[in-house]
């Protein structure tokens, strides 16, 4: 599976798709204004693009009891079922013909009685080839030259519900339907007004020409296929509940606009062929359960030239106009399908909890070392249904050290006591005197409403400054904002240079570290000026 990656500003994204583009006139924040109001920050998942987000799923066995409710899944297991202990086919391996309306029946695609209808044949039809292709049935050839197909050895353990068959079988099917999918939007359209004899002159040449058109065709059509699922995976991880869903015109302005950019009315050609081309594969998908989609309404594409565009005005777009350009919400089925392709291709595509398995070491160390971790989310896992007293004297041993991740470690301590809540309290009151606890407990239990909590010595005061700053160095990754905003806070009363005269000397692993960002960041210049010399200070010490 592609990663994820922004188009160039003067690229095309919607090369070879439909000609048929939606009203062009609209306003922009009209069409795509539901950044806001979906819950979607483009910014933040743009930064969040670079890695694979942790995702929630359910149980294996709730996904193959959703995976056995798609109905074209469904279909498959009962075709198989069907077939026991043999059929006839033909010589393809199709249903033969005096079999297709029954199995229409079967399938509940077709009244009991009546004519079937020539599109449920077609769909039974289908859903029989996908049992082929899982090897749900099989096919063979009696002695007698018979054509016949028999159960696979999948059917019955995907019956009794064994999970991992049946998601086997449901993740193989939705491979195939992504493949079909590419396929079918890689199609070229036929070329009107050529003659059998003109057609007939270098045909060699146009037949070499016309296949590798169709190989580029699909190669644009699988990555942009890709590009749209992984956008709507990382979505889904960042998204609160209840504002997974995503107009397809925001996945498609995702897509297109140049990273760091808002969609421009430039650009709005190139959202709305994306989303043209995006329409029937996204289609396809929901077949499968990979994602519930609402397609563009059609009849968006029925103005007649010349008349005004079927939706037009100064006022923005309500919810309902809204969705008539297209709606996607991937499924925890889709969401397990794309991780399994994201682990396929050799992507670390890690799931919520997996770094809260252990004891509080390996908790505050995985999320320590983690790149796309979502530490909250990992606490909250490992505080769940834990005794709050001995969870958090755990953790307080777990955050001591003066290696590298050291305040960071003593950061997320804080946080998942937050979580245990005043039951941490007697662990918490036990580390008062630790040096490198005290401070941060000493904290802890004030803003727990304790009140008499010690007040710290000046050498441990010091010390939790110098931790708690580094701590956020490192967890912010140098974000200048959040980092102004620490500093505003530093206790430098009227005498800077007595203040970073005592800092200095302080025997912390990050004490110059500190120093050096204060000095840099700070917007008082003799502060920041101070701050420069301690820290050439502190190196010197080293």
């Amino acid at each position: 599976m592609a990663g994820r990656r922004r188009k160039n500003a003067g690229a095309s994204a919607g090369e070879g798709a439909a000609e048929a583009v939606l009203p062009a006139d609209l306003e922009l924040q009209d069409l795509y204004g539901a950044f806001a109001a979906h819950g979607l920050d483009d910014e933040d998942l743009d930064d969040a693009a670079v890695l694979v987000p942790p995702v929630k799923l359910p149980s294996e066995t709730e996904l193959a009891e959703q995976a056995k409710a798609v109905p074209m899944f469904g279909y498959a297991l009962a075709l198989a079922r069907w077939a026991a202990p043999h059929r006839v086919v033909d010589e393809f391996g199709d249903l033969v013909e005096e079999d297709r309306a029954p199995v229409a029946r079967l399938l509940g695609l077709a009244p009991a009685e009546g004519e079937v209808p020539e599109e449920a044949e077609v769909e039974a039809l289908r859903a029989w080839s996908l049992a082929c292709d899982l090897d749900l049935v099989e096919l063979g050839t009696t002695k007698d030259g018979e054509h016949v197909a028999v159960p696979g050895p999948d059917l019955e353990p995907a019956e009794q519900g064994d999970a991992e068959t049946v998601l086997e079988l449901w993740l193989t099917a939705a491979g195939i339907v992504r493949e079909l999918a590419v396929e079918a939007d890689s199609l070229p359209e036929e070329e009107a007004g050529e003659d059998g004899e003109e057609r007939a002159e270098g045909a060699d040449e146009e037949d070499e020409d016309a296949l590798s058109e169709v190989e580029e065709a699909r190669d644009a059509a699988a990555e942009l296929l890709d590009e749209a699922l992984q956008v709507l995976y990382e979505t889904t991880a960042f998204a609160e509940p209840g504002n997974e869903t995503v107009p397809l015109g925001v996945l498609a302005a995702l897509l297109v606009v140049p990273e760091g950019e808002e969609p421009s009315e430039e650009l709005l050609g190139d959202i709305t062929d994306v989303m043209v081309a995006l329409d029937p594969m996204l289609g396809d998908l929901a077949e499968l359960g990979l994602l519930e989609y609402r397609p563009i309404d059609p009849e968006l594409f029925d103005e007649e030239e010349g008349e005004e565009p079927a939706v037009v005005g100064e006022e923005p777009l309500d919810e309902e106009e809204s969705a008539r350009f297209g709606l996607v919400r991937l499924t925890p089925l889709g969401q397990y399908g794309i991780r399994q392709w994201l682990l396929e291709d050799g992507y670390d595509a890690p799931l919520v909890g997996e770094l809260a398995q252990g004891d509080a070491a390996d908790l505050l160390r995985g999320v320590c070392e983690a790149a796309n971790v979502l530490p909250e989310e990992e606490l909250r896992v490992w505080t769940a249904g834990r005794e709050p007293e001995p969870a958090a004297r755990e953790l307080l041993a777990a955050a001591r050290g003066d290696d590298a991740y050291g305040p960071l470690r003593r950061m997320l301590c804080v946080s998942a006591l937050n979580l245990l809540g005043a039951g941490a309290e007697p662990a918490v009151r036990e580390v008062l005197d630790d040096p490198e606890l005290g401070g941060a407990a000493r904290a802890w239990l004030s803003a727990l409403g304790a009140s008499d909590v010690p007040v710290p010595d000046r050498t441990m005061a010091l010390w939790t400054v110098v931790d708690t700053f580094a701590a956020q160095l490192l967890d912010s990754g140098g974000d200048a904002a959040l980092l102004r905003e620490l500093i505003a806070d530093l206790p430098v009363k009227g005498d800077p240079a007595s203040w970073f005269g005592e800092l200095w000397r302080v025997d912390h692993p990050y004490t110059a570290d500190v120093l050096e960002a204060i000095g840099e960041l700070h917007t008082d210049r003799t502060l920041a000026k101070e701050a420069r010399k301690a820290a050439f200070k502190a190196r010197s010490k080293g």
